[in-house]
């Protein structure tokens, strides 16, 4: 009995060492990193949108991506246009039909294929706005989890969340 309390407690002193080096380096990341980062909700719709600016940068702090992205799974970086925004215009929304695989946190998708001009997963296909194709350069085409979102200030567009990277981009649903 004396040894299998010795090993507990050797196992335990393990266990919390383990944990203390773990939040040493900084837990959890603010920007992806996994499925703990994906946010709960889509974005606010922006009330009072600014213009968009050339050669935009989103790196709002070291570390983050110059890209739209999520910080600590809940203020979305970069959705601060508004309905105004004539790059996200579309003279037909939603031409294709609207998605309806699921949204949200609960609904993690990966990637089969393709590229930002035509991706698919789940027997959906999506394209990528031409506006935000570079911002998705890093992403990995044939195995990244995404999640969508609805987009509340673009009719016709969602907005995929790639779970690895904490980035997003605005996307059009092209069918099933």
């Amino acid at each position: 009995m004396k040894k299998l309390i010795g090993l507990l407690v050797i196992c335990i002193a393990f266990s919390l060492s383990a944990v203390a080096q773990h939040e040493a380096h900084g837990g959890r990341p603010e920007v992806g990193g996994g499925h703990e980062n994906i946010p709960r909700r889509g974005p606010a719709r922006v009330e009072n949108g600014r213009p968009a600016e050339e050669n935009r940068h989103f790196d709002d702090r070291a570390g983050h991506p110059n890209a739209p992205h999520v910080d600590n799974g809940r203020v979305w970086v970069g959705h601060d246009t508004g309905r105004a925004d004539i790059h996200y215009h579309l003279d037909h929304p939603w031409e294709h039909g609207r998605f309806t695989g699921g949204f949200g946190r609960g609904h993690v998708w990966r990637i089969g294929g393709g590229g930002p001009g035509r991706f698919w997963f789940g027997g959906f296909y999506f394209s990528v706005a031409p506006y935000d194709v570079g911002y998705c350069d890093g992403w990995a085409w044939d195995s990244d989890e995404i999640s969508i979102f609805d987009d509340p200030d673009h009719p016709g567009w969602y907005l995929a969340y790639n779970v690895r990277l904490g980035t997003y981009v605005h996307v059009m649903y092209l069918g099933s």
